[in-house]
C-alpha cells in the first residue's frame, strides 16, 4: 500500500557516501525520461550532512517519497543514525529498497520482490556465503570477490524462484561498482523495469553491466574512459626527472569525476615528472602497487583520501606498513574534501572536522604517509557538485613530491639535514624534554647512524657530551636556552615567509622574537657547532604550533613560534628531521625545503 501523501512522478533515490555518482545520474536523466515518463533520479551524499542540514532534510524527504531506493557506502555511525529511521519507515511502502556495500543495518533493509534480507538466510544465500570463502581482506581478495560477483548472476540465472531476486541484487551491485554513465543508466533501467508498479514499464530492457578493469591505469590523454592496463600506453615526458606513482579511486574515474586527478597529472608532468596514475577496485591500494609501482617509482602519492588499505569500514595499518616498507619510497597523502564544500572549508574556523581529520589525516599517517594536504573539493554552485582542484595547492603538492623524489637519489655529500628538537614551552629550558621520549638518546643514535651511512660528521661519543654541546656552549653569552650558531633578524624571516599577510589576517601579528611589530628583535637558531662545521648539520629548537587544516587565511595556520622558518632561512637544509615533536613538520608551515 502506497503512502497517503504520494506526489505525482516516479522517484529513484540514491543515498551514498559522496557525490561522485551525481554526474552520471544527471547525464542519463534525459535518456531515462524518454523510456519512463515522469521518472526522476536524485543522489544524496551523506558526507555533506554534517555541514549542511538542508542536504540531510532533502535526503530524508526524498526517501519518504521514493519509489526505488538504493543505499550504499553508509558505514559511518552518524550517517546511519541520521537516515536509517527514514529508510526503515519507507521500506514497506516503496517498490524496492536495495542496500549494498554498507553497514549490516542498511543491507538488512533490502527488499526486492521475494528477496527480504531482514529474514533468515535462504538456502541460496547460505550457499553463496560458502562460495565467498574467508572475509579477511588480502591483496587479492578484492579481485576474487569481483570475479565471484560477475560469476554469480550467471549461475543464479538458472535457479528458479527467489534466487532471481537475489540475482537482481548482485547485478545491481555489479552495475554500481562499474559506475560509468552507461552502467548507472542500465542499473536504473534494470530496477525500474523489474520492480516498478507501472505495468507498462516492465517491457523495457536493460543492457548487461559493462566490465571495466579492476586494476588499471588512468590518464586524461587516453581515449574513451581514459583507462588502460598497459604501462607502455601511458603518455608522459620524454626525459623525466623522476617517476611518481599516483593512487586514485576507480569510482571517480568511471564516473568521469576526475578533474582533480587531471590537474595533479598536468602539474606533475609540467615539472618533468613521469606519472603512473593507477587504481584498484575497492579501497585496497596493494593490487595497483604490485601491478605497476614496484621497482618503477621514486615516490608515491595517494589521492584517494583514505588509508592505504581500507576506508570508512575498516583499516589495516599493519599490512600497510609492511607494503610501504617493502616499497621503500616516500609516501605522501593528499585528499579531496568530501565532507564539506570548498567554500565551507575556506570560511571555516575549525578546518577539517573530526571525521575528516581521522580518515584523511590520522589513519594515513599511521600507515606511514607524510605531508597530508587538501588538494581538491566540490564547489557549492557547481553543476552536480563535480570535483574541482585547488590549483595552488596542487602546485605545492607537485613541488614537494619532486623534492622528495630527488632527495631519494641524493648522496650524503649532497644532503644537508636539519634536525629540529622539541622545545615546549618555548624559552623555558624545555629543549629535548618531551614526555616519555628520549630525545637526546634518539639524536645521538640518529647522528651515529648517519655517520655509518656516509655522512661527514663527528658526533660526540656520549649522550651527555652531545647534550652539553647543544644546550651549553655560548648559551649564557647570548642569554639563550641553547648553544647559538646563527642569528636570523626578524626582518629576514618576515621577507622570506610566504602568505604572511594571510597568516596574520587569520591569527593577528606574530608574537615573540620574529614579530613584525618589533623589527629589531632577533630569532635564534641553535645547533651543535662541531657537527655543523663537519657536515653542515643544523639542530633547531621549536615550539609546538597551534594548527588546523583550514584554507581561511593560509595553507596551515600557526600561532606559536617555530624554529623551522629560522632553520630554513639560515642554512637552507635539504630536509628536516623532527625529534620529540607531537606534530609533523607538514603541520608547521609550507617552508621551501622539503
Amino acid at each position: 500500500m502506497r503512502d497517503s501523501d504520494h506526489i505525482p512522478g516516479y522517484r529513484v533515490v540514491i543515498v551514498t557516501l559522496d557525490a561522485h555518482a551525481a554526474g552520471p545520474a544527471a547525464r542519463v536523466s534525459d535518456s531515462l525520461a524518454e523510456s519512463f515518463p515522469g521518472l526522476t533520479v536524485s543522489v544524496h551524499a551523506a558526507a555533506q550532512w554534517a555541514e549542511d542540514a538542508d542536504a540531510l532534510e532533502r535526503a530524508r524527504d526524498d526517501v519518504r517519497h521514493g519509489d526505488i531506493i538504493i543505499s550504499n557506502l553508509l558505514f559511518i555511525e552518524e550517517h546511519i543514525r541520521a537516515i536509517l529511521p527514514d529508510l526503515t519507515a519507507r521500506r514497506d511502502h516503496c517498490d524496492a529498497m536495495v542496500g549494498m556495500i554498507a553497514d549490516p543495518s542498511v543491507v538488512q533493509l533490502t527488499r526486492m520482490g521475494d528477496l527480504d534480507m531482514s529474514k533468515p538466510a535462504s538456502g541460496a544465500m547460505k550457499l553463496l556465503k560458502k562460495l565467498r570463502g574467508s572475509a579477511k581482506p588480502s591483496a587479492s581478495s578484492g579481485e576474487k570477490q569481483m570475479k565471484l560477483l560477475r560469476r554469480l548472476p550467471k549461475i543464479l540465472k538458472y535457479v528458479p524462484g527467489k534466487a532471481q531476486d537475489l540475482r537482481a541484487w548482485f547485478l545491481t551491485m555489479q552495475y554500481w561498482l562499474g559506475g560509468s554513465d552507461d552502467n548507472v543508466e542500465s542499473m536504473i533501467r534494470f530496477l525500474v523495469s523489474r520492480y516498478a508498479h507501472e505495468a507498462a514499464w516492465r517491457r523495457v530492457e536493460a543492457a548487461a553491466p559493462i566490465d571495466y578493469p579492476e586494476v588499471g591505469l588512468y590518464h586524461p590523454d587516453l581515449p574513451d574512459h581514459h583507462i588502460t592496463t598497459d604501462l607502455n600506453a601511458l603518455p608522459g615526458p620524454k626525459e623525466p626527472v623522476a617517476t611518481v606513482g599516483l593512487l586514485m579511486l576507480r569510482s571517480y574515474i568511471l564516473a568521469s569525476d576526475a578533474a582533480h586527478y587531471d590537474a595533479v597529472i598536468r602539474a606533475f608532468e609540467a615539472r618533468g615528472i613521469r606519472c603512473i596514475p593507477a587504481f584498484a577496485g575497492g579501497l585496497d591500494g596493494r593490487p595497483a602497487i604490485d601491478a605497476y609501482f614496484r621497482g618503477q617509482i621514486d615516490a608515491m602519492v595517494s589521492l584517494t583520501g583514505f588509508s592505504l588499505i581500507g576506508g570508512p569500514a575498516y583499516n589495516d595499518s599493519s599490512a600497510a606498513v609492511e607494503t610501504l616498507t617493502d616499497l621503500d619510497v616516500p609516501y605522501i597523502a593528499a585528499h579531496p574534501l568530501e565532507f564539506q564544500t570548498l567554500e565551507q572549508w575556506e570560511h571555516s574556523g575549525g578546518g577539517l572536522g573530526p571525521v575528516e581529520t581521522t580518515m584523511l589525516v590520522a589513519l594515513p599517517e599511521i600507515d606511514g604517509a607524510t605531508n597530508p594536504t587538501v588538494f581538491a573539493g566540490r564547489h557549492e554552485s557547481a553543476d552536480h557538485r563535480a570535483m574541482a582542484p585547488c590549483l595552488e595547492r596542487v602546485d605545492a603538492l607537485a613541488e614537494k613530491t619532486l623534492r622528495l623524489a630527488k632527495l631519494r637519489h641524493a648522496t650524503p655529500a649532497e644532503t644537508k639535514v636539519g634536525i629540529v628538537l622539541f622545545g615546549f614551552p618555548p624559552n623555558a629550558g624545555a629543549v629535548g624534554t618531551a614526555a616519555y621520549l628520549s630525545v637526546f638518546e634518539s639524536l645521538f643514535n640518529t647522528l651515529h647512524a648517519m655517520k655509518a651511512q656516509g655522512y661527514d660528521l663527528e658526533p660526540p661519543e656520549t649522550v651527555a657530551a652531545l647534550k652539553d654541546a647543544v644546550l651549553n656552549g655560548n648559551a649564557a653569552q647570548f642569554g639563550q636556552q641553547a648553544n647559538v650558531a646563527a642569528h636570523v633578524p626578524a626582518d629576514k624571516i618576515v621577507q622570506s615567509t610566504p602568505h604572511l599577510d594571510e597568516i596574520e589576517a587569520a591569527w593577528g601579528r606574530h608574537r615573540g622574537g620574529c614579530s613584525r611589530m618589533a623589527p629589531a628583535s632577533s630569532f635564534w637558531v641553535t645547533n651543535s657547532a662541531t657537527s655543523l662545521s663537519a657536515c653542515n648539520l643544523l639542530l633547531g629548537t621549536r615550539a609546538i604550533p597551534c594548527v588546523s587544516f583550514s584554507r581561511r587565511g593560509s595553507r596551515q595556520r600557526m600561532r606559536s613560534r617555530s624554529s623551522t622558518p629560522g632553520c630554513g632561512t639560515a642554512l637552507r637544509p635539504t630536509c628536516f628531521c623532527i625529534l620529540g615533536c607531537m606534530a609533523p613538520l607538514s603541520l608547521c608551515r609550507e617552508s621551501k625545503p622539503v
